[in-house]
This record gives C-alpha cells, structure tokens and sequence, in this order.
C-alpha cells in the first residue's frame, strides 16, 4: 500500500509521523512510502535520509497521490483536509474531543480517521501508546525547564565554599509523565516527593526514591489506568494536603490530566504565593487548562517572585527522539490493522474499535 507523511501544519510543531528508519522497515515489507520535502528537517531528518531509506520525496499533491494511509503527528490544516484521498486512512495525534468540525470534514470526504490519543491501554496494544511514549519526554523535559528556572541548583555540592543543600521538588501526578519527571528530578540530585490521587502508584514512587505524600480516603483509579474526578470531599482533602506541602517546595512539576476533561485544579493562587520567591511550577496540563490556577499556557506568569511555567507541547522540543518514538507507534499500529494492501478497520475489534473516530463517512468520536 502507499503511505503518506505530510510536513507538519501545526505552528511550532518540529516532529514527524515517520522517520527514515520506519520508512526502511515499510519498504521492506512491501508497502511505498511517499514524504513531504522538508517533512523531518526540523527534528534532524533530512530528506537525503528518506530517499537513502527508500521513500519518494516530493511536494505535498505527489505525496499524497493515491494514498491509503496518511501518517501525522497533530491534526492536518484545512488546506491539507482538502487534499487527502477519498478512502484514505489519517492517523495522528487528532484531539478528537475539540476537533468537531476537523471530523464531520473527514467523514464528508470519505476519509477515515484513528486517533493516536485513544490507543486502548492494553498490553497487546503497549508498543502503540503513543500518549505514554510522548509523556516520557514531556516529564522529563518538564524538570530540565524548571531547573534552568531556578535561582539554585538542584543537587546538594560540597564546595570550598561550603555545602549547598538540595533542592526540593514536588511532582504531582505520577502517570508516565510524573513517573519520568521524578526519575529525572533524582539523577539530578534533588529531594523529590510526589502525589497522585491514585494510591497504587505508591510502590513506582518509592521505587524511584520519591516520598509519596499521601491522602487518607482518597482513591480515585478510573478505567484504564487513569484518574478520574474527585468528589467535593475528596477534592477538599487532596488540597488540603498538596497546600500543607507545597509551601516548602523550590520545583513543583504537575502532571495531573483526566482523558478528554478539563485538567483537574490542584494548585490555588494562594499556594502559589505561599511558596517561596524564586520558586518554580511546570505545568505540563497548560494545554487543557492547568493544574494552577495561574498557568497560561505558552506564557510564565510571576507572582509573589514565584515563576509559572505554562508548557506546551514539550516533546516537540526534543523531536529527534519523539519522532523515532512515535513513528515506532505508528508503525507497530499499521502493522495490527494491516495484513495486505487492506486495512481491518472491524468497528468491533478491541484496538481500532477505541481509536476509530471517523468510519465509513460518519464521526464515531
């Protein structure tokens, strides 16, 4: 089958679907593989290592010329909609919960659409999870930016000078993201507490050597692995709790997000401003809302001396390796759906039953 990978459209976005070792990988298994000129320059793939790879290298109308898969990282632009392929299937990271009008487009052009987001969290479906190999990176980026953004070092150094004492981080949420902000925050010598109002990440925290702060009658494990919404009690304690602790803290890292809801509110303005001057909060769930009442996202808002860091697409920022990552999920899903030159997009099979959101030209999302 041909399979297309279009230069990303989304402002700022540097990875790419697929990068040239997954294209030799396809191209050994039969398929033809068709990249937009420039599509990897940004995340350290220049086309010479496509063509070296076996791709075609042209202009975006060539590449998607009989496509039967469309390779994506974010959502496609307008423009690019209008040129996908009836009877092509889109894969990528489409954010089908705010992308309404993007999918009622696809079904009315006869394009199918699987979301990268909705991979099941299974054990058959791991090596396609995107979600979790892109969280990685944005955990362990997120500690990197609070670090620079601190007025002190995070480890403890014993100098001519004297001894300077670590410093404090705070990860709240340990899914995969908080999981590699806390490993990070570790090799870099800081003391590192964490919480999660899931208590059976507990043993992974203390794993990592993190203290879990913990919350007594608190236990909120939804379906699949995540966390779901507290009730008002709940919600009353686990800030009762986070409050009584943040206030010492030198680096908070949050992480906390409900699939397809607003991120959850963990950290107030007032403990905000409780904390000390020069101290730091990475807010990695900036993008559906924040888990500090302060974030903006894309922006650092100052207050109290207390520097909040509304980051956005943090794997972008590193996309050699996002972009092997992803395109390793890409191409493990691909290889599940196909066994020929056509895909088994069965609306009743476990994978593609929970990532199809658009099929047979109506919007399943």
């Amino acid at each position: 089958m041909r399979i297309a990978v279009l230069r990303e459209a989304a402002p700022g976005e540097r990875r790419v679907a697929l990068v040239p070792e997954n294209v030799t990988r396809l191209v050994k298994q039969g398929h033809e593989v068709r990249v937009e000129r420039g599509a990897g320059e940004a995340a350290g793939f220049p086309d010479e290592a496509y063509a070296a790879a076996g791709a075609q290298v042209g202009d975006a109308g060539a590449t998607l010329d009989g496509a039967r898969v469309v390779a994506a990282v974010q959502r496609p632009s307008e423009a690019q909609v209008e040129r996908l392929p009836p009877g092509a299937l889109l894969v990528g990271l489409l954010a089908p919960h705010a992308a309404g009008p993007l999918l009622e487009r696809l079904a009315a052009r006869g394009v199918d659409a699987m979301a990268m987001e909705k991979v099941p969290r299974t054990t058959r479906a791991q090596s396609m999870d995107a979600l979790s190999s892109q969280a990685t990176l944005a955990g362990y980026k997120a500690v990197l930016i609070g670090a620079s953004a601190l007025p002190r070092i995070l480890p403890m150094m014993t100098t001519a000078a004297g001894t300077l004492a670590p410093a404090k981080a705070f990860v709240v949420g340990a899914g995969v993201a908080g999981l590699q902000a806390i490993a990070t925050a570790r090799r870099l010598g800081a003391v590192v507490s964490a919480f999660d109002v899931r208590p059976v990440v507990k043993e992974q925290v203390q794993s990592l050597g993190a203290a879990f702060v913990e919350v007594p009658a608190v236990a909120a494990e939804g379906t699949g692995g995540y966390a779901k919404e507290l009730g008002q009690s709940e919600q009353e304690r686990v800030l009762a709790a986070v409050a009584g602790h943040v206030k010492d803290m030198d680096l908070v890292i949050t992480t906390a997000q409900i699939p397809g809801r607003p991120a959850p509110r963990l950290i107030t303005a007032a403990m905000v401003r409780s904390m000390r001057p020069g101290s730091v909060v990475v807010d990695l769930a900036a993008e559906t809302g924040g888990n500090c009442e302060l974030t903006r996202a894309g922006e650092t808002v100052v207050d109290g001396g207390v520097s909040v860091i509304g980051a956005v697409n943090l794997p972008s920022t590193v996309p050699f390796h996002a972009s092997q990552m992803y395109g390793r999920n890409v191409v493990t899903l691909l290889a599940h759906l196909f066994k020929g030159a056509e895909a088994d997009l069965d609306a009743q099979e476990e994978i593609a039953a929970a990532m199809l959101v658009v099929h047979g030209g109506k919007v399943r999302a």
